[in-house]
């Protein structure tokens, strides 16, 4: 039997993480849309939580990971980028989350129902086979643009209230209350996430690299 080259085994562990961001995408869809439980653990119901960047940048994922097993994308520049994107939105979600909402609210289980996917399972396979892509270098741009998201959800939000106001709880439109403060200090927690997700994206690239580097150094 023919021995399987290590980049073998590394594509065939590409096909198999993407295979399972694409399930547990869906699965974390199809619970998310089931869920009658509003307002509870950054969940509201049904269709509404589209309005998360949570569930939007996990989708995102899922159809990046879909569209790589359909098509097996030929070029490596879009392929790259569009994984950077997926992984630095999603790994952003889960640093977020474990980091500090959920020592901050223990009260609330931020890993329960559809979130245990998008918070925690979907995020780290993400992150995990960006590392594991093999590439020779990636453009240090590549990781503004990643940021590029979390720029454009804050920007929609931040127009959304502008436009409708911000409303009371239930009913309002600044659901992650970053403008409980006022606009300044809201405004600084936008440019600090949006600043999050740029450097997700440098150190995911970064290990990306170390990787690379470690496994061309065992072969010569």
């Amino acid at each position: 039997m023919a021995d399987i080259s290590s980049n073998d085994k590394r594509e065939y562990a590409l096909i198999i993480f993407n295979v399972l961001i694409v399930i547990f995408v869906a699965i974390g869809t199809i619970v998310m849309l089931n869920n009658l439980d509003s307002a509870t653990g950054l969940t509201s119901e049904g269709i509404e939580n589209f309005k998360y960047f949570t569930v939007l940048s996990n989708i995102f994922c899922g159809i990046v990971a879909l569209l790589y097993l359909i098509f097996k994308i030929k070029d490596k520049k879009i392929h790259i980028l569009l994984k950077l994107m997926a992984a630095s939105a999603t790994g952003l979600t889960f640093l977020i989350i474990a980091a500090f909402l959920q020592p901050m609210y223990p009260e609330l289980n931020l890993y329960k129902g559809g979130n245990l996917f998008f918070h925690l399972i979907v995020p780290l396979l993400a992150m995990c086979e960006f590392v594991l892509i093999k590439t020779e270098k990636i453009p240090f741009k590549y990781t503004f643009i990643s940021a590029i998201l979390a720029l454009i959800y804050g920007t929609g939000y931040c127009v959304n209230i502008l436009i409708n106001g911000k409303g009371v709880w239930p009913n309002t439109n600044d659901w992650y209350g970053f403008l409980n403060w006022g606009w300044p200090v809201g405004l600084v927690i936008f440019a600090f996430i949006v600043i999050m997700d740029w450097m997700m994206a440098c150190l995911l690239r970064f290990l990306n690299k170390i990787l690379n580097r470690v496994k061309t150094e065992e072969k010569g």
